[in-house]
C-alpha cells in the first residue's frame, strides 16, 4: 500500500519534495497533504492500519478456542513442546473479560501451560502460571491444583499442602477431590521442608539492570573540527572504566525477533511468554514489561480475598488506566498507543515506529501538562541529513509523517490537533530516528543443540562440546546522551547492552581532551576500509576520517585478499579494491567509483609486514596503478575469479563440516573434505586474511564439537595467529598515540 501511495503522487508534487530542503518542509508537507487528503487510495490505508474493525491483530475467541483444541490433542499424544505452542498461540489470541469475571478460557489456557511445562520439567515457568490463572480467575480449582503440584516437584510441600487444600475447598466433583486427597496423603509422607528455589511470586521477573555504579567519569560535549559535536573527558579515562549509563528514550522490538524476544526488555523469550491484553502483536517475558510496556491490565480482588480467608496472599491487582499517570516518559507506557485492534506498529518499518513512539510520548506529555490544545512535535537536539538523503527518501519520509500523525489521530481522536509545522516537525523526527538510532545486540547461542525433553527441561550439553555464539541485533532505541559519542573504526569506548539499558566501557587509557569515540558497526580489522565507508554512508551520510580511514594500513590491505602467486612474495592481492598511488598517498576506488584518499606512513615508521605486502606503495612512483588481480609489491597476476570461486566453494565445505558436527558418529569425509578444503584456501588465500582466519575458527568448533580438543586447539589457535597479524598494527597505532599507554 505505501508502494502504491508513493506512485500515486503526482510528478510536480515529487519534484518539490525531491528538491526542497528543511526551510521547505512546511510547504512540501502541507501540498502533500493536500493531495493526499482527496486520495481514497490514502483513506484506505489509513484505516487498515488503524481502524480497529478492519485489523488483524484483534483477539479472537473463537481462535483461541481452535488452537486450545489442537494443543489438547497434542497433549494427549503426549506432543508436549506442540503442545505448548498451541496452548501460547491460543492465549495470544483469547480476549479477557474486562471485570475478570465469567468466562474460564484464559485462566485454562495457563492451566493447561502450565501442566505442559510441568510435563517438560520447566517448574519456575509452570509456578508462573499458575500465578496468573488465580490472578485472573481466584476460584479455578485447577489452577490451584497445578501449582499445588508443582510446588511438590520442587519440593515446596508447605506451600504444596497448602494449594491443594485450596483446590480441595473448591472442586466440586467427587472425583477431583478424591484425588486431590490421595495428593494430599503423599505429601503428608514428605518431609515437611521449604526449598526456597523455585517458590516465587508471579512474573517476579526483573525486566532492568540496577545500574552499576560508574566510574567518576566527567563528560564534556564539544565541536570538533571534522566530527561536529563529540564527547571528551577533562580527566584521564583508565581502562575498562565504566564511563556512561543511559536507558533509551525509546525503544522499539526489530521484526526478525518479534517471535523470539522480550517486545519491551528485548531479552530471550521464555516458555511462558505473556502477550498484549489488547492486541495479539506484541510478546512479553513477564507482567512486568507487560505492564509497562501497555499499561497494566488487571482487576481487584477484594471480593474474592474477603470472602476466602484461607486463600494464598495474592496481592492486589489494580486496574491501570490506559492514560499514563506521571510526566517522566519512562512511565509512559510506549505500546498503548499502538494497541487496541490498531497495527500500523506491525507494518510500518521499525525507524518509523521508533518515531511514532517518540511522537506520542510527546503528545501524552504535553496532555499530562495540559498543553494539548495544538501539537507541533518533539524538538530533539540531534542531528538529520534531510537535504543531503535522496528524492526518494525525501518522499517516503513525507508520506511516513503524514500516515504516522493520521494513525495517532485515530487513537487520540478529537484530543489531537495540529499546529502548521507539526508535519514538518514529524518528517525531521523520522530523519533524526533514521541518523541516530542505536542497535540493541544480544549474545545468541547458535550451537543448535539444545531443546526440551519431557520431564528434563532443556537438555545440557556435554563439558566439552563448545557452544557457538554470536551478538543478534534485537531492536533500535533512541539515547539522547549516547547519540552524541562519535564514531571511529578504532573506536576507545565498547558500547553494551542489558536489557534496554546502555553501558559504555573504555577499552584503553584514553588521555584528558581526546575524543570518546565508539563504533557505528564498522571496525577496523573487521570489515575493509571499502566496506566501511559504503556502511557509514549510506545509514548516517557521512565519510569517516579516523585515523583507520586516513591513513594506509595493514589490515585495509590484507583483509579481504589472496596470496600472490610467487611462494616467496608476501604481497596481497585485492579481490575488488583498486590503489592508485601518488607521492605520500594512496587514492583508493572501487569500479572507478572514487572511495578516499589515504595518507602514506613514512617506511621507517611502518610495520615490517606492511612493506613486504604492499612494498610498491613505498617506492615513491608517481602515478602507480595497482588493479584488482594484481600483487601489490611485485605485480604478479593471478587467476581472480577462479580464486574466488575456488576460495568460496572451500569454504562452503567447511561450514558444512561445522554443521554435521554435532550429529553423532559423523563419517571421515566430511572431515577429510573439511582439511583439503583448509588447504586450498591456505594456498590462495593471504596468510593475514580474515577469510583464513574464519576456516580455521569452523574447523576450530567443529572438532571441538566431536570431542577432538586437540584438534580444536590446534586450529583455534592458527585463527587466533591469523587475527593477532592483523590487530598488531592497530596496537602499535595506538601505542603511539597514548605514550605507550594502551591497554587492547
Amino acid at each position: 500500500s505505501m508502494e502504491r501511495l508513493k506512485s500515486a503522487v503526482p510528478a510536480d508534487i515529487r519534484r518539490a519534495v525531491g528538491e526542497g530542503t528543511t526551510r521547505d518542509l512546511p510547504s512540501t508537507t502541507s501540498l502533500l497533504l493536500a493531495f493526499l487528503d482527496d486520495l481514497p487510495l490514502f483513506h484506505q490505508v489509513i484505516g487498515e492500519l488503524a481502524d480497529p474493525e478492519l485489523a488483524l491483530c484483534r483477539k479472537d475467541k473463537g481462535r483461541a478456542a481452535e488452537l486450545k483444541g489442537r494443543g489438547n490433542a497434542c497433549f494427549s499424544r503426549r506432543e508436549f513442546e506442540q503442545a505448548l505452542g498451541f496452548y501460547s498461540q491460543a492465549l495470544r489470541y483469547a480476549p479477557i473479560s474486562s471485570d475478570g469475571t465469567g468466562d474460564i478460557l484464559v485462566p485454562a489456557l495457563y492451566v493447561n501451560r502450565a501442566s505442559t511445562m510441568h510435563k517438560l520439567g520447566l517448574l519456575e515457568e509452570c509456578l508462573r502460571d499458575c500465578d496468573r490463572a488465580i490472578s485472573v480467575s481466584p476460584n479455578y480449582a485447577k489452577a490451584w491444583y497445578r501449582r499445588g503440584m508443582v510446588n511438590a516437584s520442587l519440593k515446596n510441600y508447605s506451600s504444596a499442602m497448602h494449594d491443594l487444600e485450596v483446590a480441595l475447598s473448591m472442586e466440586v466433583t467427587s472425583s477431583g477431590k478424591s484425588n486431590i486427597e490421595q495428593e494430599l496423603k503423599l505429601i503428608l509422607l514428605k518431609p515437611q521442608c521449604v526449598n526456597k528455589v523455585g517458590r516465587s511470586s508471579s512474573d517476579c521477573k526483573d525486566a532492568g539492570l540496577a545500574h552499576t555504579d560508574a566510574h567518576k567519569v566527567v563528560l564534556e560535549c564539544i565541536a570538533t573540527p571534522n566530527k561536529g559535536r563529540g564527547m571528551t573527558s577533562p580527566d584521564d579515562i583508565p581502562p575498562t572504566s565504566l564511563i556512561h549509563v543511559e536507558d533509551p528514550l525509546a525503544a522499539i522490538i526489530l521484526k526478525s525477533c518479534r517471535e523470539t524476544h522480550c517486545h519491551y526488555c528485548f531479552s530471550e523469550a521464555p516458555a511462558d511468554v505473556v502477550f498484549c491484553p489488547l492486541c495479539t502483536i506484541p510478546v512479553y517475558c513477564s507482567r512486568k514489561c507487560q505492564e509497562q510496556a501497555v499499561g497494566g491490565i488487571s482487576w481487584n480482588q477484594d471480593t474474592y480475598l474477603e470472602s476466602n480467608s484461607n486463600a494464598v496472599d495474592l496481592g492486589i491487582l489494580s486496574l491501570t488506566s490506559t492514560r499514563c499517570k506521571a510526566t517522566d516518559s519512562k512511565q509512559i507506557a510506549e505500546h498503548r498507543h499502538e494497541c487496541g485492534g490498531a497495527h500500523w506498529a506491525a507494518v510500518l518499518p521499525a525507524d518509523i515506529v521508533l518515531a511514532g513512539r517518540l511522537m506520542a510520548q510527546y503528545i501524552d506529555s504535553r496532555m499530562l501538562t495540559g498543553k494539548s490544545s495544538a501539537i507541533s512535535g518533539p524538538k530533539m537536539d540531534l542531528i538529520q541529513h534531510y537535504d543531503v538523503d535522496s528524492p526518494t527518501s525525501k518522499l517516503e519520509s513525507h508520506i511516513y509523517a503524514i500516515v504516522l500523525l493520521s494513525c495517532l489521530q485515530k487513537h487520540y481522536k478529537s484530543d489531537l490537533s495540529w499546529k502548521e509545522e507539526t508535519l514538518a516537525q514529524m518528517v525531521l523526527l523520522i530523519c533524526q530516528v533514521k541518523v541516530n538510532s542505536i542497535a540493541i545486540v544480544c549474545m545468541k547461542s547458535m550451537d543448535g543443540s539444545q531443546g526440551l525433553t519431557e520431564n528434563k527441561g532443556y537438555s545440557a550439553a556435554d563439558d566439552g562440546v563448545m557452544c557457538s555464539v554470536e551478538q543478534v541485533k534485537v531492536a533500535q532505541a533512541i539515547y539522547m546522551s549516547g547519540s552524541l559519542f562519535n564514531h571511529s573504526c578504532r573506536p576507545n569506548v565498547h558500547s553494551y547492552f542489558h536489557s534496554r539499558t546502555l553501558f559504555l566501557r573504555s577499552t584503553t587509557y584514553i588521555k584528558s581532551g581526546s575524543p570518546v569515540e565508539l563504533s557505528y558497526g564498522p571496525q577496523a580489522g573487521e570489515m575493509n576500509l571499502v566496506k566501511r565507508q559504503k556502511s557509514l554512508q549510506e545509514n548516517y551520510k557521512f565519510s569517516c576520517q579516523c585515523s583507520s580511514c586516513s591513513e594506509l594500513h595493514l589490515s585495509d590491505l590484507v583483509i579481504d585478499s589472496f596470496c600472490c602467486p610467487r611462494s616467496s612474495c608476501l604481497g596481497a592481492v585485492s579481490e575488488s579494491t583498486c590503489y592508485k598511488s601518488e607521492e605520500n598517498c594512496v587514492h583508493v576506488s572501487v569500479d572507478e567509483s572514487d572511495i578516499c584518499k589515504l595518507s602514506l606512513p613514512h617506511v621507517s615508521k611502518v610495520d615490517e609486514d606492511i612493506e613486504k605486502v604492499g612494498k610498491l606503495f613505498f617506492r615513491n612512483n608517481a602515478d602507480l596503478k595497482i588493479d584488482p588481480g594484481y600483487c601489490m609489491s611485485c605485480r604478479s597476476q593471478i587467476n581472480l575469479s577462479s580464486a574466488v570461486a575456488t576460495s568460496e566453494k572451500a569454504a562452503s565445505k567447511i561450514n558444512r563440516f561445522k554443521e554435521l558436527a554435532v550429529i553423532d558418529g559423523i563419517s571421515e569425509i566430511p572431515i577429510t573434505d573439511a582439511l583439503q578444503s583448509l588447504q586450498q584456501i591456505k594456498k590462495l588465500r593471504h596468510p593475514y586474511s580474515k577469510a583464513l582466519a574464519q576456516a580455521e575458527d569452523a574447523i576450530a568448533e567443529a572438532f571441538a564439537k566431536i570431542g577432538d580438543q586437540e584438534q580444536a586447539r590446534k586450529h583455534c589457535e592458527a585463527s587466533i595467529m591469523v587475527v593477532t597479524s592483523i590487530i598488531a598494527q592497530i596496537s602499535n597505532s595506538f601505542t603511539e598515540k597514548y605514550n605507550g599507554r594502551n591497554v587492547l
